[in-house]
């Protein structure tokens, strides 16, 4: 029976996941001195669990198809009683004996076909999750760079706590009516929304809608939804806010580093195309 290969990145794995716990302990600290998620940082992770995953999943596929092929082997071993390389030797009277030995054959490299695609699959992911966290280690260095910049900006507005009315902090409130003073908002606006895990759970969110719930913004609500964001840019650091999210895309006002994709998150709402989030420090 042929040998199989072992499964990909065997060595490789535990150097990745010893970085990444590293990088996560460093994110997280990040996260603390930025005071409030860091979008940068929230897509990197995003991807490099995405990779992960997509390397276990394919490892189980390629040690079910080593199993698999290693019983067939078996089988057909058991069940032709000869090696499926001599069934050209056969005689007239042999044709059926050799024709299912010539099957099975044939299936099995089929089979060891596939599981070799399968394995070169699991390689390219491998190298896929070690470029995610590469990425991840280049955005906390970058992050890491303008700590102290972003520090002063903090340092300039100080920390808020929510009111006990709205649930919002004063500075939310600002903004938020700053924003309902420039801007029409016919489909409406919502900001706490308790027990939220981010920055709506603490009163410094706003979602400010551009389109009824669920829908594409288009027309004359796409433009005010660019209007909005904009001036939301320019007014950013005047104002205080930390970050805004539009059209499947975040700006950090914080580090400045200007427009970044996000990664799809499977509707329009999730990925922000009917409505402008923004977070303030």
């Amino acid at each position: 029976m042929t040998a199989l290969a072992g499964a990909p990145g065997a060595q490789a794995e535990p150097d990745r996941q010893t970085k990444l716990n590293q990088l996560t302990k460093q994110a997280a600290a990040l996260t603390r001195a930025y005071r409030g998620e860091i979008q940068s940082l929230e897509e990197a992770k995003r991807a490099v669990r995405r990779a992960e995953a997509r390397v276990k999943s394919l490892k189980a596929s390629v040690a079910a198809a080593q199993r698999t092929l290693t019983q067939f082997a078996q089988t057909s071993y058991m069940q032709g009683g000869v090696d499926p390389g001599q069934f050209l030797a056969f005689g007239d009277g042999d044709l059926g004996q050799a024709a299912t030995l010539n099957y099975l054959a044939a299936m099995r490299a089929e089979r060891l076909n596939r599981l070799k695609e399968m394995q070169q699959e699991a390689k390219k992911a491998e190298k896929a999750a070690d470029d995610k966290v590469e990425e991840l280690r280049e955005n906390i260095e970058e992050l890491q760079r303008k700590r102290r910049e972003v520090e002063r900006l903090l340092a300039r507005f100080g920390f808020q706590k929510p009111d006990a009315g709205t649930g919002l902090t004063p500075r939310m409130i600002s903004v938020r009516n700053a924003i309902l003073q420039q801007f029409p908002m016919p489909y409406g606006y919502g900001c706490l929304r308790r027990g939220d895990a981010g920055e709506h759970g603490v009163g410094r969110a706003c979602d400010f809608m551009m389109a009824p719930g669920g829908r594409y913004a288009t027309g004359a609500d796409l433009e005010r939804g660019n209007a909005l964001a904009e001036w939301c840019i320019r007014n950013g650091r005047r104002l205080g806010i930390m970050y805004i999210i539009w059209q499947q895309k975040y700006y950090d006002i914080r580090t400045g580093s200007g427009w970044r994709m996000m990664a799809d998150r499977g509707s329009p709402t999730a990925n922000h195309y009917d409505h402008v989030h923004v977070s303030v420090l």
